[in-house]
């Protein structure tokens, strides 16, 4: 199974293929992928190749479209591709519990939250406007794989141009997105490149932070990027036995 893992930045990139033996470096146009191999005989037989797309949907998708291009060219497609990092987790209510720093969320759906128009009425997403989409929904199948294997808790992530810097703001994507667990800004622009490609696509992300006012003596970008880590090391297994289930019910 190859799966094309794209981050933000280098230290999320990093995390994603930390391990016992350096990844190995190679290149697409305008991009390094820091490929993780199995490790040996009786791994799993999944190669990961990581990539560091830049800060924000249009960012990550060029990137995500780029590597899909260019594997698709080459004759090895990528089955898989992962939106990953670190992000912000919502805090919840008494009935609805959030994402704590530390935790994991995996998407089970990617969801474009600020894509469309303010109205004197409220927000408009694009889709009432007529045009596109704003939500890509990953196979519940992998997601449930992915949130055994990790300890993932599966909600909606959003993806957001402006990361969420008040209570007030906090509050209104909560309230508009009821299932929502986590906040980034690449996810959806992944997911855009990946359907434009037919391959399925997956958000993980480690919460380094709460959505709401900023206070950076609270982020703990070193814990989430651990959990990132971890959860990557946990993930090639579970990924394996997907795709052979999948390759079992498909004719």
């Amino acid at each position: 199974m190859r799966v094309l893992v794209v981050t933000a930045v280098a230290a999320e990139r990093d995390a994603v293929t930390s391990g016992p033996a350096a990844p190995l470096e190679t290149a697409v146009p305008g991009f390094a992928l820091h490929r993780r191999a199995p490790a040996g005989p009786g791994a799993p037989p999944v190669v990961l190749d990581a990539l560091a797309a830049g800060v924000g949907p249009a960012a990550a998708a060029a990137g995500t479209a780029t590597a899909l291009t260019a594997a698709a060219l080459s004759g090895s497609p990528y089955d898989l591709v992962v939106s990953a990092g670190i992000g912000g987790g919502l805090t919840g209510s008494p009935t609805v519990p959030g994402a704590p720093v530390g935790s994991l969320v995996v998407s089970d759906a990617i969801v474009a939250a600020d894509l469309g128009a303010e109205t004197p009425e409220g927000f408009l997403p694009v889709t009432d406007l007529g045009f596109g989409t704003v939500e890509h929904r990953p196979p519940a199948a992998l997601v449930a794989a992915v949130a055994g294997a990790t300890g993932a808790r599966p909600g909606t992530v959003l993806t957001v141009s402006t990361v969420t810097g008040s209570a007030a703001r906090a509050a209104e994507l909560a309230a508009r997105h009821p299932g929502a667990l986590a906040e980034a800004m690449e996810g959806f622009g992944v997911a855009e490149a990946a359907a434009a490609h037919g391959v399925p696509v997956l958000e993980l992300r480690a919460v380094s932070n709460p959505v709401g006012p900023r206070d950076r003596a609270a982020w703990r970008i070193g814990e989430a990027l651990g959990a990132l880590a971890a959860a990557f090391r946990q993930l090639s297994p579970a990924l394996a036995a997907y795709s052979a289930e999948r390759s079992e019910v498909t004719p």
